[in-house]
């Protein structure tokens, strides 16, 4: 019977989700046909006929209704097939593969750093609210917050780049190349992400536990005697970690195609910029596919800090069965 609710609960989101997957490339695919410009002109180049743009357009099936188009779409993307960019003619999951893999890592890295920073930055100005050190990663925490990734990249590119010579300014190299040198080129643009989006991620887990260590059963662990680490990392954080969890999953989802400017900074060929390239060369086709993996991803990282939500405290589960 409980089995039978959770696959209820699950089955209901997945459905949720899935609506906004349709919603989603729906309004891209109309968008992209409301550009002012002429793809089929592009693609003719100059001095075509009307025979010509016509038979392009015939070709490409842009003479067809948009909801007929996004219909055969949504077709073909049931069936595994994303179709061919019109600028390289290469089909659109080769293009997605070779770039995936740079977006990921470059996200695996950022939030690596940014956990490295919030988490005990978190849980030490909580612990001592109001204290120097508190004042002073405050401090550090609003400068960070202040500057723009992109001022950020361009500083650290000036200091360890061009003046220091430590780490090259641009470029990929691939991790087979060496672990070594593909960490070089990654360093930078994930340090300019993570020093950004570690702030946030600091204050809302600051702001839970200390509203967490007013509680009367942390009032009671003290009275006990039980160790402060204890009282911190057993008792306190577990409950505290809601709202760090969500922003962590919002964060990494938007960062799978947000990290446009970092990736340009740096010339990552990564997912963000693969979009942005296909948008100033009107290629439909790939709009639509990385468009499609970025929402993809989106609500699957949603749908995961759902199931992380029962994990932490499984009264909610009891909750959603009841429901």
């Amino acid at each position: 019977m409980v089995f039978g609710r959770a696959a209820t609960v699950v089955w209901k989101k997945l459905l949720h989700l899935l609506l906004v997957v349709l919603a989603v490339t729906l309004l891209t695919f109309v968008m992209t046909d409301r550009l002012p410009a002429d793809i089929a002109a592009e693609i003719s180049g100059r001095g075509a006929t009307a025979a010509d743009l016509a038979e392009v357009r015939e070709r490409l099936g842009l003479n067809r209704p948009v909801l007929i188009r996004y219909a055969s779409w949504l077709g073909d993307v049931c069936l595994g097939r994303l179709g061919n960019s019109l600028a390289t003619e290469l089909p659109v999951k080769e293009s997605l593969r070779s770039h995936l893999p740079v977006t990921l890592e470059l996200l695996f890295l950022s939030q690596l750093f940014a956990l490295l920073l919030a988490l005990p930055a978190g849980i030490i100005t909580a612990w001592r609210a109001g204290s120097r050190l508190d004042r002073l990663t405050g401090t550090f925490a609003f400068a960070c917050a202040s500057l723009p990734n992109y001022v950020l990249a361009m500083g650290m590119v000036m200091l360890f780049s061009l003046k220091f010579k430590l780490l090259p300014a641009t470029g990929y190299t691939p991790l087979s190349a060496g672990l070594a040198a593909n960490l070089k080129g990654f360093l930078l643009p994930a340090l300019a992400i993570a020093l950004v989006e570690w702030v946030i991620l600091m204050r809302v887990l600051r702001t839970d536990l200390i509203a967490t260590l007013k509680e009367d059963y942390i009032l009671l662990a003290r009275c006990k005697g039980v160790p402060a680490w204890r009282i911190l990392l057993v008792h306190a954080l577990r409950p505290s970690l809601f709202t760090f969890i969500t922003v962590l999953g919002m964060q990494t989802a938007s960062l799978i195609g947000g990290a446009v400017i970092i990736e340009t900074i740096f010339a990552l060929p990564g997912i963000g910029r693969l979009l942005v390239n296909a948008i100033f060369a009107q290629d439909y086709p790939l709009i639509q596919g990385t468009v499609l993996l970025i929402t993809l991803a989106y609500v699957l990282i949603n749908f995961l800090v759902d199931l992380c939500y029962g994990l932490l405290d499984p009264r909610l589960r009891k909750v959603a069965d009841n429901g």
